[in-house]
Order: structure tokens, then C-alpha cells, then sequence
């Protein structure tokens, strides 16, 4: 079996490595490429470009590279093209994958689109673009399907891979022993983003809010996972704020961080999805480029933007959003969880729902799913 994927970013990486294992106990023989990251490689993905070539961070900055982007897409699509894989898998990033998908399907090959959208939040009309780019999708989140059947898009609810690979009873002991942290201590994960661009416009803040909760909180430790090619950036960060003392910084291991943590700072994305499974309570923060802002912000459908808080449809965790996340507001919600363990518990409840809710093996319903396309 040969298949043709993108991943755009760390996200998309995580969720197609997931993917991966399922496809290869179907098909050990698989051979899958195209873009991807250092997950799908470890499960034996040709990368023939890195992930982060697609990893930008809102308009403004996709507009800054958006020659790039465009020919890299064409020239993604010539390869594959040439070497006709059965199908193609694209895993998230829709302003990429969508328009590649299009072009292959027009061509007569199978196309597969990995995480619906977010048409229920914020740009609906994407739905008519994906009944014309994509065979199937394979959705998250249990309401999907049925929003895209009314727009003619065939599509399988297959649960969140991560709700898999998230145990339902959290190793807490086990990740603060595995972290050199003690059973007794307070620990806030600190989670800004595994982009550059959300590391320079949303880290900043969080250092400076770890800055203040340690001030007021002196014996709590603050971990802070660092992503692949970051530490540079997030180093700069940290030393400008005078916050070396304040952070632990630890390479990866954001799971264990979150498994061993008492409350997460963490920015909006999947990261919010992964510190809810492991029934943590958190605070949501994100900042995007003043233009990228003004934008998003008039094309919302709901209340929320945090993942957690759609899937309940209820704030069940504060966000703080743009000019809303200043280290004081951070760090003020971070104390209030802290100052209120009852809370936490009725918070990591809700999550305890969601958690059986998105728990469907997704790699095995999703690898079906694709075989039915490819004999299709």
C-alpha cells in the first residue's frame, strides 16, 4: 500500500503518527510520503519536505509566504502525480491540504481529509470547498458528520487519536518521579505554543505570568516543555524576562508535564484537547498579529474558542484572548484554580465525559475508513 500525506504542523505530526500505526497493521508494507514531521518519521514516513515549512501562525504571517506556499503545493503535487500513490491522506492544515486535495481528485485519485475543519466555528463556506476536494473525511468530534451530510460530504466519526494514546486513569506519581518532582509539590505546566509564530507573540506573556505566580506562590515549580527546533527562541524569551529561576525547561515530554502538573498555562490549539484528558484544569490564552485578529474575530460563530469549552459548549475554562492575556489575567486564573480544588474536580469530571466520549480506537475506525475509499 502506498499513500500520499501532509501533516502541516506539530499537531497534524502527532495525529498522523497516531494514523500511522493503524495503517501498518493493516498494511505492513506501507509506504506513505510527502510532509511530515519527526512522529510520522519514527513510524517510517518519507518526509520529502518538513513539517515546518507549512507551521505559519495566522493571515498576516501566511500572507508573507504565500508564493512559497503555493509553490510548494504545486510542486507537491506534480511528485505525487508522477508517482500515483492509492490515495492521499491530508491531516489538518485545510488552506494547504484542501487546495492539493482538489487537484489530485480532479486528476482521478483518492482523496482523504484527516480532521474536519472547524466549519462549525468559524468559516462555514469551507464546507463546499471540501465536498469538491475531498472522497471522505474523518472526523474528531461526534457532531461532524452529520453537518457535512447536509452539504453532500461523505464522512466518518472515528474519535480523537489522542484520547487513545491519553490513559484514562492519569500516571501522575509516575510522571512527577519520571520529572524529578516531588509527590507534595504545586506544579503549573506552562504550554505557549509549538509554533514560532505562537511562541513569539503568546510566550512572553506566559513567562511573565510564571514570573508573578512564583512571586506569589514561591514553592511552585513551573515546567515548561519545550518543542522540537525551539529552545533557542523559548531561551531568549525566558532570559529577557529575567525568568531562568522561575521555569524548568524540559525538551518534549509535554505529556508527562501535563500528567504531573496541578494546573496547565496553555495556548489555544490541540494542546487545550491533550491537558483535558489528562482532567487537568487550565487556563486558555492565545495572541495572533493584530491583523490576523481583526479578521478571525468577525468570522466566529460561537462563544468559545478553546477546544475543551466547544465540546462542552460551556466556558467550563477561562480563555483570554489577544489584549485579554496580560501575565496579570494569566497568572490571576491560574491562582483561582489553585485557590480552589473543588473546582479542579468538577472541571476534570467534565473532562472524564469528554474523554469516553472521543475514546473510539481511532487509528483502526480510521484505517477502515480508508480502505473502503481505496476499494472503493
Amino acid at each position: 500500500m502506498r499513500l500520499g500525506m501532509v501533516a502541516g504542523e506539530a499537531s497534524g505530526d502527532l495525529l498522523a503518527g497516531l494514523l500511522m500505526g493503524g495503517l501498518k497493521a493493516r498494511w505492513p508494507g506501507l509506504h506513505a510520503a510527502g510532509i511530515g514531521g519527526p512522529q510520522m518519521i519514527a513510524q517510517g514516513f518519507e518526509s520529502w519536505w518538513p513539517s515546518e515549512r507549512l507551521a505559519v501562525h495566522g493571515y498576516a504571517e501566511a500572507l508573507k509566504v504565500y508564493r512559497q506556499l503555493v509553490a510548494l503545493r504545486r510542486e507537491l503535487g506534480d511528485r505525487l502525480l508522477a508517482e500515483r500513490p492509492a490515495a492521499f491522506v491530508g491531516i489538518d492544515a485545510p488552506d494547504f491540504n484542501l487546495g492539493l486535495e482538489a487537484r489530485l481528485k480532479t486528476a482521478g485519485m483518492k482523496t482523504i481529509h484527516f480532521v474536519c475543519p472547524s466549519i462549525w466555528a468559524w468559516r462555514g463556506g469551507r464546507v463546499h470547498k471540501l465536498a469538491a476536494s475531498a472522497d471522505h473525511v474523518l472526523c474528531l468530534f461526534p457532531f461532524e458528520p452529520a453537518l457535512l451530510a447536509r452539504a453532500g460530504v461523505r464522512a466518518s466519526y472515528v474519535g480523537h487519536p489522542l484520547a487513545d494514546a491519553i490513559p484514562l486513569e492519569v500516571p501522575r506519581a509516575a510522571a512527577r518521579a519520571a520529572l524529578g518532582l516531588g509527590e507534595r509539590d504545586t506544579v503549573l505546566a506552562v504550554l505557549p505554543g509549538s509554533r514560532r509564530g505562537e511562541i513569539r507573540h503568546i510566550a512572553p506573556a506566559f513567562v511573565r505570568a510564571a514570573l508573578r505566580l512564583k512571586a506569589a506562590r514561591p514553592e511552585l515549580r513551573c515546567v515548561l516543555p519545550i518543542a522540537p527546533g525551539l529552545r533557542p527562541l523559548i531561551e531568549a524569551i525566558v532570559a529577557e524576562a529575567r525568568a531562568q529561576d522561575a521555569l524548568t525547561l524540559i525538551d518534549g515530554r509535554s505529556h508527562e508535564a501535563l500528567a504531573a502538573s496541578d494546573v496547565v498555562l496553555v495556548a489555544s490549539g490541540t494542546a487545550t484537547l491533550e491537558a483535558a484528558l489528562f482532567k487537568r484544569p487550565m487556563v486558555i490564552g492565545y495572541r495572533i498579529a493584530w491583523l490576523s485578529w481583526q479578521i478571525m474575530r468577525h468570522m466566529r460563530y460561537q462563544p468559545w474558542v478553546g477546544l475543551p469549552n466547544v465540546l462542552a459548549e460551556d466556558f467550563v475554562v477561562p480563555e483570554l484572548l489577544q489584549d485579554a492575556m496580560t501575565p496579570e489575567a494569566l497568572a490571576d486564573g491560574v491562582l483561582r484554580w489553585l485557590d480552589d480544588p473543588t473546582a479542579g474536580e468538577r472541571a476534570a469530571a467534565r473532562f472524564t465525559e469528554m474523554h469516553h466520549l472521543l475514546k473510539r480506537d481511532t487509528a483502526r475506525a480510521a484505517t477502515d475508513a480508508i480502505a473502503q475509499v481505496v476499494d472503493a
